[in-house]
């Protein structure tokens, strides 16, 4: 085995196609329903927000889908990413474990949001689209849409959760850097938005609701269509890239994970990073563990119902058969915005439900511990989402030391954290306190759920 800390790919090995795990699914998804006849969505149901690219490759069952060059000219400023092996990160922890993470965190937006942003804005300008509009948690997503659109010269609209447009100030400065307009949802640019600020003054947002004004402010104006950053199917087939590349840097060292790790809110980066390693689980038999890990304040493959829902709060989006805590839950305040999601990826749930992967979930207290660890040892401050990511690696390693085996654990470092400090103080200071799930909603949001006959 070749031992390396930084594992690199050239420009011209990086992946030329993107992996669409829809082909080797063990169980084909239950297709979206049309949230006003609940019959299976159809392509022009779709057309009134997305470009017809994006809507074939939402529907396609093709196993390998061309990546178009003006898409790889523009990955080619930051891609392929590094996959690094965590020496000092070992040493720290005493363990015979080989622990390396794929640096997402070197994009010009700072995180894996990238991947789909810049195919999303390119093929939207190919429709004849001249504005997008989207929600945003934590800003990652809006950073990289904001970005993607700087680049493809179109109009931006970020409608973000209140929570974090407050806890994260310095993430809407970027996009409003890069052109776009920042809004904290709920906000009083529509209609969805008013509804819910008389309702509750005082409420902190949530992607779900984000989510419905975003759709309605696209589903309003003709040059505008709506761009989301997790859940759906071509956002997944955009992020495959990740593990793609992984594989081909775990050859030049002789090396393969034993356990691949992922943080999941809609499923986005666990996707991008797990499902080329499923592939080869499903196809070649590979023994590999694969492990979501979320948040105990959105515990949504751990508590959810697997259950038809919708994608947003107004219930505009059609109905996604996933794991779900129900669309009108409002999540805690947590640091990780980018996990404050009701429901998860249908793919990623579908493969949660056949058994192919795991799921754990972590309080931001433990999560914020082993952030700390990672930032001390290797020297990059980790965004909160990847470290959930961070924390299930640790524990796997320290598992590793009690029983002496040489594991090799794999996790996706989604992005960094700079934009993240106050939360760190909060750790610091000792004012970070832990939020769960509260167990008296799961019967009264499992009984809210649309009842599809």
């Amino acid at each position: 085995m070749k031992e390396a800390h930084r594992i690199f790919l050239s420009e011209k090995e990086m992946p030329k196609r993107w992996y669409n795990i829809q082909a080797d699914l063990p169980t084909p998804l239950r297709p979206p329903l049309n949230p006003a006849t609940r019959q299976p969505v159809k392509a022009e149901d779709l057309a009134a927000i997305f470009p017809p690219a994006l809507i074939e490759q939402e529907m396609s069952q093709e196993r390998w889908i061309p990546i178009p060059e003006e898409v790889l000219k523009i990955y080619a400023l930051w891609r392929p990413t590094p996959l690094v092996r965590a020496f000092r990160l070992e040493q720290a922890l005493q363990t015979p474990a080989r622990i390396y993470y794929k640096n997402e965190g070197v994009s010009p937006s700072g995180s894996h949001k990238t991947n789909t942003a810049v195919p999303q804005a390119f093929y939207n300008r190919a429709a004849g689209i001249k504005r997008l509009a989207t929600e945003t948690g934590a800003g990652q997503w809006g950073s990289a849409l904001s970005l993607a659109c700087n680049y493809f010269g179109l109009e931006c609209t970020v409608y973000m959760v209140k929570v974090s447009y407050e806890q994260k100030p310095y993430r809407r400065s970027l996009m409003e850097v890069m052109g776009a307009k920042v809004y904290a949802s709920p906000s009083e640019m529509t209609e969805t938005g008013r509804k819910a600020l008389r309702e509750n003054p005082s409420s902190l947002g949530s992607l779900g609701l984000a989510i419905s004004e975003a759709v309605e402010d696209a589903a309003g104006r003709d040059d505008t269509n709506y761009s989301l950053g997790s859940v759906l199917n071509h956002v997944l087939l955009h992020q495959s890239i990740i593990g793609l590349e992984c594989l081909e840097q775990f050859k030049l060292i002789d090396d393969y994970p034993d356990v691949v790790i992922g943080c999941c809110g809609g499923g986005s980066n666990f996707g991008g990073i797990a499902f080329p390693f499923l592939h080869e689980k499903i196809r070649k038999d590979k023994d590999v563990r694969v492990i979501a890990v979320e948040p105990t304040a959105c515990p949504t493959l751990t508590k959810g119902s697997y259950s038809y829902d919708f994608g947003d709060v107004a219930s505009f989006t059609p109905l996604l058969m996933m794991y779900t805590l129900g669309h009108k839950y409002e999540p805690p305040g947590i640091h990780a915005g980018g996990l404050r999601y009701h429901g998860a990826s249908p793919l990623l749930s579908s493969l949660y439900h056949d058994g192919l992967i795991e799921a754990r979930a972590y309080g931001q207290i433990p999560v914020f511990e082993a952030a700390i660890t990672f930032a001390r040892s290797e020297g990059i401050l980790p965004a909160p989402e990847s470290a959930h990511a961070i924390r299930a690696a640790i524990d796997l390693a320290l598992e590793c030391k009690e029983s002496g085996e040489a594991r090799t654990i794999l996790f996706n470092l989604s992005g960094h954290g700079h934009f993240d400090l106050t939360a760190y103080d909060a750790y610091l200071s000792g004012k970070m306190e832990d939020s769960t799930y509260p167990e008296e909603l799961i019967e009264k949001l499992a009984a809210s759920l649309p009842v599809i006959e």
